[in-house]
């Protein structure tokens, strides 16, 4: 294309994608992008006529040499996200849209907003890719591994300039809706570009919004607009089934309100969802099981690592109502034999995992899955918790994603786990310490060759991930778990 203006390309690229400005808005479009990023070094030669995200990077570019910003993460991404804003409906007229293409049907209104949120990059599609992905064969069915290298470190610029930072109560958490269109600071998150669709949620105001570092299709987040920490009562199920009322091509669930056994956010109420069908999903049936009252309800225990109940049925309220009753017996639920303890001096330590769908039939179906979060001096980190063997893979709570089958594992594997393939082809490596007796029991039990090493290694990633969701089922499916577990379900007829 040759030498040509970025300032006066981009102002196109924006207004052609109709979202915010049109055609008469040129010359104040250009005035606005040149106060960004300066009047210097604009000429460029450009050859990619129609990106906007690619262009968008280049005007950082010429923003960083023109001196306008200095190069430094958080300025590079609140810069980013000025620029991409400046083609992102305010949200006013975002919800607006979005409840029209909803008129037309849930899935037009929900591809609406996940193709803008990735259109401005509020969605980081790029660095979503660099996740390792691949899934493993177990006697569970596949599991689905996941190296998460999508969330960017801290920029040690920005580390030093947030320690002279004063704190501020605004926004209260990262999930808080006063985040959409939060110009942050080194201490806190960028989101500019972020929208939020309203809603009501069980009679109640909740947002709506993708997560920027999504680990399956379409993954959302439903938050509440009031700050107000994690809780799994009565309400909670009456509020997944309203969502996948409201949006039936996704589940929806919510971490575990307790630490160890909840998520990394318990401060603000919030659930996860989207189009994606989770190992757990796909499980087969334990045993099935009947309580008076609830015969319209469909109850079994699944043959998975840790303990879930599934309920279905075409009825909210019986679902409701028994998921509710599960929930009451299961926090004041004692079984010594089994290390099972609802509460100690005074800590309650039983709660539940819930996520709920709509399946083929048009039926609903909730997951209930059965959390403990007791310490011990054998294991201070958590009995129902990945115990140490298997922390060199995966120390972090279990939570939500975790639950049904998807593992979350830390950045640091993808470098450490080249050495673990190094020290196993007797090569000349730097592998960690605590990989040592993993490796070496890898390299008794295997026929290492450099084609299938790689193989091995992701598989035996895998085999560490059932140990983990195995450590943390309440009722292990031996002989002694099954017969603890149907123990159980027998209080529930004692309602």
């Amino acid at each position: 294309m040759g030498k040509l203006n970025l300032v006066e390309h981009y102002a196109r690229l924006v207004i052609a994608t109709k979202n915010t400005y049109k055609n008469l808005d040129y010359t104040y479009l250009v005035n606005q992008i040149y106060y960004l990023i300066g009047q210097d070094n604009v000429y460029v030669d450009w050859n990619k006529s129609n990106s906007l995200l690619e262009t968008v990077d280049y005007l950082v570019q010429i923003a960083i040499k023109n001196g306008k910003i200095s190069d430094s993460f958080f300025n590079r991404e609140q810069l980013e996200e000025k620029l991409t804003n400046l083609y992102t409906p305010i949200p006013s007229v975002l919800n607006e849209n979005f409840w029209d293409n909803y008129k037309r049907s849930p899935t037009a209104a929900t591809e609406y907003f996940f193709k803008l949120s990735k259109l401005n990059n509020y969605i980081k599609t790029d660095q979503i890719k660099k996740n390792i992905s691949y899934q493993v064969q177990t006697s569970y069915g596949d599991l689905e591994i996941t190296i998460n290298l999508s969330k960017p470190e801290k920029d040690p610029k920005d580390i030093a300039k947030a320690a002279l930072l004063k704190t501020s109560d605004y926004p209260k958490c990262n999930l808080c809706v006063q985040t959409e269109g939060y110009y942050g600071n080194p201490n806190s998150v960028v989101r500019i570009n972020h929208r939020i669709i309203n809603l009501l949620i069980n009679g109640q105001l909740w947002g709506f919004q993708y997560s920027p570092y999504a680990y399956f299709e379409q993954h959302c987040i439903f938050l509440n607009h009031n700050h107000v920490p994690m809780v799994i009562n009565q309400e909670t199920f009456g509020n997944l089934l309203d969502i996948v009322t409201m949006f039936p091509t996704y589940f929806v669930g919510s971490n575990a309100d307790l630490p160890i056994v909840g998520g990394s956010i318990l401060s603000h109420e919030h659930y996860q969802g989207g189009k994606h069908e989770f190992p757990m999903m796909k499980a087969s049936t334990r045993f099935e099981f009947n309580i008076l009252g609830y015969e319209n309800v469909k109850s079994e225990v699944l043959n998975w690592p840790m303990s879930v109940i599934r309920l279905t049925s075409a009825s909210k309220v019986d679902l409701i109502n028994f998921s509710e009753l599960i929930r009451r017996k299961w926090n004041e639920y004692n079984d010594e034999s089994v290390d099972v303890r609802s509460e100690s001096n005074g800590i309650r330590h039983h709660t539940i995992t819930p996520i709920a769908k709509q399946n083929d039939n048009q039926e609903f179906e909730l997951y209930l899955v059965l959390r403990d979060n007791q310490v011990s001096s054998e294991f201070p980190d958590g009995i129902f918790h990945p115990h140490q063997e298997y922390q060199h893979i995966k120390k972090e709570n279990i939570g939500l994603i975790e639950v049904m089958g998807r593992a979350i594992l830390p950045a640091r594997l993808k470098a450490e786990l080249v050495e673990v393939e190094r020290y196993l082809l007797n090569q000349s490596n730097k592998i960690a310490n605590y990989h040592l007796d993993w490796a070496q029991k890898i390299k008794n039990n295997h026929n290492i060759t450099r084609e299938n090493v790689t193989r091995i290694v992701d598989n035996e990633v895998g085999t560490v991930f059932k140990n983990v969701l195995e450590n943390a089922g309440v009722f292990k499916l031996d002989k002694k778990g099954t017969q603890a577990f149907h123990k159980f379900i027998n209080t529930l007829n004692n309602n």
